[in-house]
């Protein structure tokens, strides 16, 4: 009955591939355009559009073998992963679908073939488990298995749905036997390890509405789910998954690291999870599904007993394995490497601060870790509590569980995941449009289309129509949405926006600029703001090219994570892991001047999208793609799945020029860049500033960096000479303070100092005044016919001599302007020349 995983999938495949379902690829592991979910946690997931009737497909039946996480928000198994041997965060889930097209006859026998004949199972080692009220499929069980080994269940257990309200149905569950040595003798239902579901069988047949109440659906169809691990695990006689060949190779590399198997079971699970999860775009960071990854990652760093690195080689080890049925894993090695080594270094010096917190909150002498101090070690730290537990056995402390579990639960509320924002998509009543597949694209090839309004709604400055055709380009894929006019019979519209909804629909966004409000029917004129397009499809076309250019110069290791493309500029996230220096910029640069003087005709076709695998194009990170994909060729090598416009030819985007180049989060650099006239805009303004400023500076255009090299220079020798001036000036000499003279018991100093900055005399009367003690001081400063004049008062005579007032009565003999308090006082200007009559009403006033 030993059968390698490998096989299994493969014999999935082709069972169904040979009863007309249509193979598709696995979708990646971030949802596309689907932001309730935080990650792809079953196979239905792709074809969720089709279930529910937004989507219609070329084939009614289809089957995969889908990557799926579960570790995080609803469908969470993390902390399960290593004390028990059948729970995983990645896993591969074999699937078989049918769209209105086969029912629950055709899956069950469908599923007990396969299992019983290609896969070898023993018949009488399989039992059913079946809705409790769902008489139908029990029936159909009866012709492959006697009554005794189909079991009813309840709600929980077989009705599924896929949300609170929408498709759903009961679904019947195949289970394996494995055996006595496996537990008791008894039946599906519980958690044992003894009978293992293997397989689940979906019939949705109903519509939940909001009030609880369902009905039939038009078309049930079947979405069903078969683990290749657990079938692995069965079928190899594995008492756990981690025994199986699946993860033999990985389990072999997490054993040179620890000798303990639950900690070797967590780092091979983990291992699986974080090299596909940073092939599918996703990082570690600080939130959401980011957050989750870098969870995860710590936690498999955490059970590794290795004094050095070490996780970054067990990633490298899936790469291995998985690499010829998931060619992006190696198309990602040299991200997953690095981002890898990154995290793990950043980890082990995180832990040290942990350690060291720990050190720390021990010095209080107390015998209880409170709950915020041990949540803070695992949140921040990342620290497990049984770590901490084990330390506090050794070291004599116990740790506050329960404040522990209630700081937890409040993370748990402020991390439950709530989806992703997203614009808000217009809501269109579909029922209203007679046939909504005549609502068609065609600015591709055209920036004007005569058409009849097949919907509209609103008034004024917010009007939403849909045409039966348009040239205008909706909103997609970070390139804005087309402006212009639509204009008809009496009424003239200006197009502001194009959004796409859910069921494909182009809804206009406009405001009545004249006439009357159109209605449905109307034939109307829309054309494209075509000077606009025209910037907007230079600078698309100009990130096929830039991102080509960035794998070439800096390595396969990038991978585009997000753009935006518009008509003034064009911004590029991408997976990198330091700044690009200028050198490279260049390279880049060059790189795509070249292919932009090819002046290559740009190359548009449609393939499926394995094909385009094939040839090697890339698939930008977050697209949905479908079976059928459009393939952009741009120059010589840009190649890309991509439903954006485009330039006929590459010497149409003029030139393309890196504006700004920095990060934006770990591991992901951000470029923007201008193409075309945005380029002469770029470097008249770059012009204009290098002229100005060598007009400021008194040199060439081409001599400023130079000129500001010279002067900063300068400036530094000045500041060096002024720090060591006002050095040598605030040091209180004896000459100075012999010149003090007693004045009715009160000792007053007045004298000049050479120097008329204000903060060196200040710092010339904080020094004598310490070195006075009780008195009156009174400086004045000058240099180059400035004057500068401080008065100061000791705290015990502020009572008998105001620093304040005695200033305004020097400052009006010299002509001065200043004040200040009972303490201290300054002013500044004057004559110099009557500083000896200014000092003698000094000794008068305080006499």
């Amino acid at each position: 009955m030993t059968m390698r995983g490998s096989e299994i999938r493969t014999r999935f495949i082709d069972y169904f591939a040979g009863r007309g379902h249509a193979v598709m690829p696995s979708s990646a592991l971030v949802p596309a355009d689907d932001p309730t979910l935080l990650f792809t946690n079953a196979g239905m997931v792709q074809f969720k559009d089709v279930f529910t009737g937004r989507q219609q497909r070329g084939y009614t039946r289809a089957c995969t073998a889908q990557k799926c996480m579960r570790a995080g928000g609803k469908h969470n198994d993390l902390e399960n992963v290593g004390p028990s041997g059948r729970h995983l965060t990645f896993f591969e889930m074999l699937g078989n679908f049918s769209f209105g097209d086969y029912f629950k006859r055709e899956a069950i026998a469908y599923a007990w073939e396969l299992l019983t004949r290609d896969l070898g199972l023993p018949a009488d080692r399989l039992w059913a488990s079946v809705y409790e009220k769902d008489d139908e499929a029990e029936e159909l069980w009866r012709a492959h298995l006697p009554k005794e080994r189909i079991v009813r269940l309840g709600e929980k257990d077989n009705f599924w749905a896929m949300g609170d309200t929408g498709p759903c149905g009961p679904c019947s569950e195949i289970h394996f036997d494995r055996g006595e040595k496996y537990g008791p003798a008894g039946a599906p239902g519980g958690e044992g390890d003894r009978y293992l579901e293997v397989w689940n069988l979906v019939f949705m047949q109903y519509d939940r509405a909001t009030d609880g109440s369902m009905r039939p659906l038009p078309s049930p169809s079947i979405d069903t789910g078969a683990g290749l691990e657990r079938l692995a695990m069965v079928l190899q006689d594995s008492p756990t998954l981690f025994e199986t060949d699946l993860f033999a190779p990985i389990v072999a590399q997490a054993a040179t690291v620890t000798k303990d198997r639950i900690s070797q079971r967590v780092i091979a699970d983990h291992a699986r999870a974080t090299a596909f999860l940073i092939a599918d775009g996703v990082f570690p960071e600080k939130t959401g599904r980011s957050y989750v990854l870098r969870r995860i990652m710590r936690r498999a760093i955490r059970h590794g007993a290795a004094a050095k690195p070490f996780f970054r080689e067990s990633c490298l080890a899936v790469v291995d394995a998985y690499r010829d049925v998931y060619p992006e894993l190696e198309a990602a090695r040299g991200t997953i490497a690095e981002m890898v080594r990154m995290e793990e270094e950043r980890f082990r010096e995180t832990l040290e601060r942990g350690l060291r917190l720990i050190a720390e909150w021990r010095e209080r002498k107390e015998r209880i870790m409170p709950g915020e101090v041990l949540f803070k070690l695992y949140d921040t730290y990342g620290f497990p509590t049984d770590l901490v537990e084990v330390i506090g056995r050794e070291q004599g402390f116990a740790v506050d569980q329960a404040g522990f579990d209630a700081q937890m639960a409040a993370q748990r509320e402020r991390s439950e995941w709530a989806g992703v924002r997203v614009a808000d998509a217009p809501a269109i009543d579909v029922s209203r449009i007679d046939d909504p597949s005549r609502c068609t694209f065609v600015g591709y090839d055209r920036l004007q289309e005569e058409a009849a309004l097949v919907y509209v709604a609103g008034a004024g400055d917010a009007i939403d129509f849909i045409a039966s055709a348009t040239p205008f380009y909706a909103e997609s894929g970070g390139q804005v949405a087309d402006t212009g006019t639509a204009s008809g019979d009496g009424f003239s519209l200006e197009v502001r926006d194009v959004q796409r909804t859910p069921e494909g629909l182009l809804v206009h966004r406009a405001r009545l600029a004249d006439g009357r409000t159109p209605k449905t029917g109307d034939r109307l004129i829309l054309k494209v703001d075509a000077a606009r397009r025209a910037e907007i499809v230079r600078n698309h076309s100009g990130t096929h090219l830039l991102h080509h250019a960035l794998r070439t110069v800096l390595g396969t290791h990038v991978m585009q994570k997000g753009s935006l493309v518009e008509p003034g500029r064009l911004r590029f996230d991408f997976s990198h892991f330091r700044p690009v220096g200028d050198d490279d910029l260049r390279a880049i640069q060059g790189l795509v001047a070249e292919r932009v003087l090819d002046d290559a005709e740009t190359e548009v076709g449609e393939t499926s999208f394995e094909e385009a695998r094939r040839l090697g194009a890339m698939a930008f990170f977050g697209d949905k793609y479908g079976e059928r994909v459009r393939v952009v060729r741009i120059g010589r090598d840009s190649l890309e799945l991509c439903g954006g416009t485009h330039v006929r030819r590459a010497g149409e985007i003029g030139l393309l020029k890196v504006t700004a180049e920095g990060g934006i989060a770990q591991g992901v650099r951000r470029i923007e860049a201008v193409t075309g006239t945005g380029v002469l805009g770029w470097a008249e303004r770059a012009e204009r500033e290098l002229r100005g400023s060598a007009e400021a500076l008194r040199s060439g255009p081409y001599e400023v960096a130079a000129r500001i090299e010279k002067l900063q220079a300068e400036l530094r020798e000045r500041e060096r000479e002024i720090e060591a001036l006002r050095k040598k000036l605030a040091a209180p000499t004896a000459d100075l303070l012999g010149a003090a003279r007693d004045v009715g018991g009160v000792k007053v100093l007045c004298t000049r100092v050479d120097v008329a900055d204000p903060k060196a005399l200040r710092d010339i009367g904080d020094r004598l005044r310490d070195r006075l003690g009780s008195g009156v001081l009174v400086l004045a400063g000058a240099e180059d016919g400035k004057l500068a004049l401080l008065a100061m008062v000791s705290k015990d005579l502020t009572g008998r001599v105001d620093a304040g007032k005695l200033m305004r009565e020097i400052a009006a003999i010299v002509g001065a302007r200043g004040g200040g308090k009972a303490d201290l006082a300054q002013a500044g200007g004057g004559d110099p020349a009557r500083l000896e009559e200014a000092f003698r009403r000094v000794y008068d006033l305080v006499g």
